[in-house]
This record gives C-alpha cells, structure tokens and sequence, in this order.
C-alpha cells in the first residue's frame, strides 16, 4: 500500500468494516476482460459467502477461473468542500482482498452459507425450504490476502 498511514493494521479493524457493509463488490475475469457485480454476502471464519441462481455469467466466469477480488466500503464522506478543487477529499473505510471461489454442492454446506448471509443482514435463524436450496448456488470465497484503508 502506498500511503502507509492510511493501512488499516489490526484484523479486527478489516473485519468491522466487513461485517459492516451492505454489498460486496465480486471481481472476475474472463480471459483478459474484468467482471465486477455488486452481491449480498455473508462473512465468517475469513470466508466469504454469496447467493446466485443457478445460470448466469458470474458462475460460467467461476468455473473457468475461480480466482477473484473482492471490495468492501463504509462511512462515505465528501469533505473539505470549497473553491479550491484540490482541497476536496472523501472520508471512507475500506477493504479489498483476493480468494479462491468455489461453488457449493452439499445441500448442508449450501444451508450454512446461507444461513452466514442471513446473519450479515438480521438476528436469529431461517427456515430453507429443500426445493430453494436445489435452486439455489452458493458461492464460497476462500480469503488468500486481504487490506483495509481509511480516510478521515
């Protein structure tokens, strides 16, 4: 990272930003074309979770190519707002990491990631009928490298 003072060090930290978004930008690539889709997710244990129907271009994208990129931001800001454009700045926090995608085929796997997005969004626990969770794909992200940064 190139500004050093703005690294959030302490996991800890990464992890509240995480836990405290509400979208969770996804990017692929598809040989040498960038995909990015913006996700509900869940987060637990340095994995990531998403949903997705069962066709579609992010899954043909993981199939061929499972590694991906992930953002997070919060607290978005405009500051410093006067005539001088070159005193403007934005207050933010975020985070950006690398992983492996994999998708789910165990109905019990598929029902606990589903099970970690719920809890990203609301208290307490679902009922998954068995005919949505044939019909849904969950997506694991195995987090490899991740960073966080801030801005005040």
């Amino acid at each position: 990272m190139r500004r050093k003072e703005k690294e959030i060090r302490q996991r800890a930290e990464i992890d509240a930003v995480i836990k405290k978004s509400t979208v969770c930008r996804l990017a692929m690539a598809e040989g040498n074309l960038p995909y990015v889709v913006p996700l509900c997710f869940g987060y637990s244990d340095n994995t990531l979770y998403f949903h997705s129907a069962k066709e579609g271009r992010k899954l043909d994208i993981i199939r061929k190519n499972n590694l991906v990129c992930f953002e997070f931001d919060i607290d978005q800001e405009i500051i410093n707002k006067g005539k001088n454009a070159c005193r403007w700045s934005m207050k933010y926090q975020s985070v950006i990491g690398y992983g492996k995608a994999f998708i789910l085929e165990e109905p019990m796997s598929k029902r606990r990631g589903l099970e970690i997005i719920m809890r990203q969004y609301a208290a307490g626990s679902f009922e998954y009928q068995d005919s949505k969770i044939d019909e849904t794909v969950v997506i694991k992200v195995e987090i490899e490298q991740i960073t966080g940064k801030q801005s005040e």
